[in-house]
């Protein structure tokens, strides 16, 4: 696999960041890229600026820096030593406006960071700073949740098939193309979901009352329609994969997608994110929302073409 040439990795001293890190150091061996390893300070709250004078506190703030700096300079040293091109950051301010700046300053291409945890709520894996990254972020976010092992045995591509929506055409085939190459380069075993609904089809049957086989006769076309779509997308960026590991579902995809990832024991999702039609901040999705919100396994979240970070530099 050889896509991305510039990482930024949000550094962790919790054993998920450790992990998270070898990850980062084998994407980008496999890539040949450059990875840069940064890690956010906080600004002094407002109360503590009251206490120190303004010189105190430039001191405190400088100091609390350039300990971390030295941390992560022994963190990565050793990286060097594998060959790769590796930098080390300490950004000062807001966790998800700084990664995103650093991103918008240097070009990254992807952002890698250790899910979160819980954070106190059950059953939910990513935190309010990876869903804000992925939010706010104009490159790919790969949240990556702790595992003992560094290949991925089953990945899980989502695609959203609309026949007139370019944007939504470009981004599956991002989406594709990377699962398709991760499962190629891990030897993983790569399965694709695409689910579809017949719209208005509860009305159709019980406000409309059209007579079933009217009804059922419609959702068999379009059944047939996005069956078609599907395969021209699977013989491009998948040929030859087996049917087992093909999944075109009826329902809402917030939750099949879910269900599926569970049942099939899925341990990374490549998914895009949605725009809102007629604004150039393009935000997270609400199906997306809804799978990260239900999922155990990591996740890359992919940005369409044309994606306008809200988050400007200074």
């Amino acid at each position: 696999m050889k896509r991305f040439r510039d990482i930024l990795l949000v550094a962790d001293s919790k054993t998920e960041g450790e992990r998270t890190l070898k990850r980062a150091v084998s994407l980008a061996k496999n890539n040949q890229a450059r990875l840069t390893v940064v890690d956010i300070v906080k600004k002094m709250p407002g109360d503590m600026q009251r206490l120190f004078r303004s010189k105190h506190l430039a001191d405190i703030q400088d100091i609390i820096i350039q300990d971390r700096l030295k941390q992560l300079k022994h963190l990565i040293a050793p990286i060097k030593d594998e060959g790769v091109q590796v930098t080390a950051k300490v950004l000062l301010g807001r966790p998800v406006i700084e990664i995103v700046r650093e991103v918008l300053r240097n070009k990254h291409d992807l952002v890698m960071i250790a899910a979160e945890g819980k954070e106190g709520l059950k059953g939910m894996l990513f935190g309010t700073t990876t869903l804000r990254l992925m939010r706010k972020c104009p490159c790919p976010v790969w949240a990556i949740k702790y595992a003992k092992r560094l290949r991925f045995a089953r990945i899980l591509a989502v695609v959203d098939l609309v026949s007139s929506d370019d944007v939504r055409s470009a981004l599956n085939a991002k989406i594709m193309e990377l699962a398709s190459s991760l499962a190629q380069s891990k030897e993983s075993e790569l399965h694709v979901i695409h689910t579809w609904t017949l719209y208005g089809e509860s009305i159709l049957r019980n406000r409309v009352r059209l007579p079933n086989n009217e009804v059922n006769k419609i959702v068999h076309e379009t059944k047939k329609m996005h069956k078609l779509w599907f395969g021209e997308l699977l013989k491009k960026y998948a040929p030859g994969i087996p049917n087992k590991q093909v999944h075109l579902l009826k329902g809402e995809a917030g939750t099949l997608i879910p269900e599926l990832a569970k049942k099939k024991r899925i341990e990374l999702i490549v998914m895009g994110t949605v725009g809102r039609t007629g604004i150039t901040e393009l935000l997270i999705g609400n199906t997306a929302e809804k799978v990260l919100l239900q999922v155990n396994c990591s996740v890359l979240a992919v940005k369409p073409d044309g994606f306008i970070s809200p988050v400007k530099l200074d």
